[in-house]
């Protein structure tokens, strides 16, 4: 007699499971434009929201989109888009738009080799920067980097609670392995996940100061169409909303923005970790390649290399609090990226020459090997 199928275990892709945590965490609307390799995420929305009440549109392009999921916001949706590179380029200035407004909205880029158009259907690790600079101005973002498809799940499940609780658009930084690739899930039971709100204003309707930024709370956020009247504009704004150039407010605004993210990157900080207990060689490493980078920690091993991986999944705002904590006790640190060398950037700054640290770039479109990184160790250490 054959078992009996356990119907809560799924085999999905990235993409996939990037939906249905973003319906799990209370998502009711999407707005977006297909591009490969992030199309399967509009098209499970486009299936899936119109079955539980929510609404999805296929707008004319990346920036119709997140324009449309920031008014969705403001609304009092929960809203999300999904996009790749050349889209994510257009979306960078109502991205800045969402920051300083202190709109909450998701926006998961699946990555692929760039720049233009590049090569659509592979992988890299290009947006790094882009997603902490790419908009102008001085702003904070909050940036999550999967490495397995329940992540994706669980990843996109903590942007959709973040960008409510800080009132502020988050990322969801996948790369075409991840968005593409299949494993087996074992979905968690409906309503497991815990997702934090906006809040609710209180009932004075005057005293609503939507844009306040004192002391360490986040100002709740009413909806148009409620009884809370409030203004939003992409000027520099007071505690009501409305543009202002009083030099004491605009420094205040700006450097609100930014510190209640930045504040908080130890508390935001997510790490994974692979025999970093007695390693003197560190791998630093996030998404498709930090599951590279595990089997060269074997590989290593078994040559006598005392190797581990610090596997990052929150990217911006970056917590350097690990790296000092291990920096002791290691001789060197190699970060391998699908790009010429960005988040080893941070990794760099953060130890300030302690510790040598090696970038270790791919940019042709395919992923790494154990090998190459394991080549690489082995040859650095040598040197």
């Amino acid at each position: 007699m054959s078992a009996k199928r356990n119907k809560d275990i799924k085999v999905l892709q990235g993409n996939e499971a990037c939906a249905i945590g973003a319906v799990a965490a209370g998502v009711n609307f999407f707005a977006g434009y297909p591009i490969t390799p992030s199309s399967e995420v509009a098209e499970f929305m486009a299936r899936h929201l119109p079955l539980i009440g929510g609404r999805f549109i296929q707008m004319e392009d990346e920036i119709a989109s997140i324009a449309a999921i920031i008014g969705a916001s403001i609304a009092g949706s929960r809203s999300m888009t999904a996009t790749s590179g050349p889209g994510f380029s257009l979306m960078q200035e109502n991205l800045g738009l969402a920051c300083l407004a202190e709109i909450p909205c998701v926006v998961v880029n699946v990555m692929r080799a760039g720049p233009s158009t590049g090569l659509p259907t592979q992988p890299a690790q290009a947006d790094v920067m882009q997603t902490r600079w790419g908009t102008h101005g001085d702003h904070a973002i909050i940036a999550l980097a999967p490495s397995t498809v329940l992540e994706c799940i669980e990843l996109t499940v903590c942007c959709v609670s973040l960008a409510e609780k800080y009132r502020t658009p988050t990322v969801l930084l996948l790369d075409e392995v991840i968005g593409h690739m299949r494993e087996s899930v074992t979905l968690p039971p409906p309503g497991s996940y815990h997702c934090e709100s906006r809040g609710t204003p209180g009932a004075d309707l005057d005293d609503y100061c939507p844009a306040a930024c004192e002391g360490d709370t986040v100002a709740p956020l009413g909806h148009f169409g409620g009884p809370h009247r409030f203004h939003v504009t992409g000027l520099t704004h007071d505690k009501h909303g409305f543009p202002t150039m009083v030099p004491d407010e605009v420094d205040q605004k700006i450097h609100w923005i930014v510190d209640k993210i930045e504040s908080r990157a130890d508390e935001l900080a997510m790490n994974d970790e692979f025999m970093t207990d007695d390693c003197d060689v560190l791998l630093f490493a996030y998404g498709s390649t930090a599951r590279v980078a595990k089997a060269s920690v074997r590989q290593l091993r078994e040559q006598g290399i005392k190797a581990g991986l610090l596997r990052v999944k929150t990217i911006w705002p970056f917590s350097g609090k690990r790296l000092h904590e291990l920096a002791p006790q290691l001789r060197g640190i190699v970060v391998p990226e699908m790009n010429m060398g960005q988040l080893v950037l941070e990794v760099e700054r953060t130890i300030g020459g302690g510790v040598p640290v090696r970038r270790l770039g791919r940019v042709d479109g395919r992923l790494f090997t154990p090998d190459q990184i394991t080549d690489f160790v082995t040859e650095e250490l040598s040197a």
